[in-house]
This record gives structure tokens, sequence and C-alpha cells, in this order.
């Protein structure tokens, strides 16, 4: 998915939610968000976020697939980055940006 300054069509929003349909894939990208923008290796992210193996792999591969997450080598490690905070951001917008607009006037509360 490329960044831009334009927000997400609906079809790549719903490839975006669809990857963060998964508790394991929203504990994995919540810990690389946590860990900043110099990621974690493969082996950390796992330890941190209690999924190992094939299955983080698998997931990792549906995550960078949306470009939520990136994957680079750093010698024989491969570190992981959360690296599309305004992705992460354009998805939040999306949500939101008609908020209330089919509600009658003064039925605008947000909760």
């Amino acid at each position: 998915m490329e960044m831009n300054d334009s927000p997400p069509d609906l079809s790549a929003a719903a490839a975006c939610f669809a990857a963060l349909g998964s508790e394991q894939r929203l504990q994995v990208l919540n810990t690389l968000v946590r860990a900043g923008p110099r990621g974690l290796s493969i082996g950390e992210l796992g330890a941190r976020a209690g999924v190992t193996g094939s299955t983080l792999t698998h997931h990792m591969k549906l995550l960078a697939a949306t470009g939520l997450v990136q994957q680079e080598k750093d010698g024989r490690r491969i570190i992981c980055i959360a690296a599309a905070y305004e992705r992460m951001q354009e998805l939040s917008r999306f949500l939101l940006k008609e908020c209330c607009a089919d509600a009658p006037d003064g039925d605008h509360d947000h909760g």
C-alpha cells in the first residue's frame, strides 16, 4: 500500500483492517509500535509478543503486505519495524471522517 496524502480507498482500508483482524496480529503490531522506530529482531519480537515460529512469519507477511510493518535484513538478523504510523492515522481518519454526518442536528455525542 503506497503512502501518500490521500486517504485510503475502501479496498485498501478493508485490507488493513482484515490484517488487523487477529488478536495475535494486533499484539505483534502493538509490540512493534511500543518498540519504536528501531524495531525488534524477529526473535525479540516473538519473545515479547508471545508469538513465534511459522505463526509469527505468517502474521508478519500479512502485516507487511498492507504496509503496516516492514522487515529489513541486518546481517543475518531480520529487523521488524512498525513503519506505517501515517497509515494507521489514515485508517483512524477513514473511520471518523464522516462521524455523525447523517445524524440529526444536535445528535453529535461521540460517547
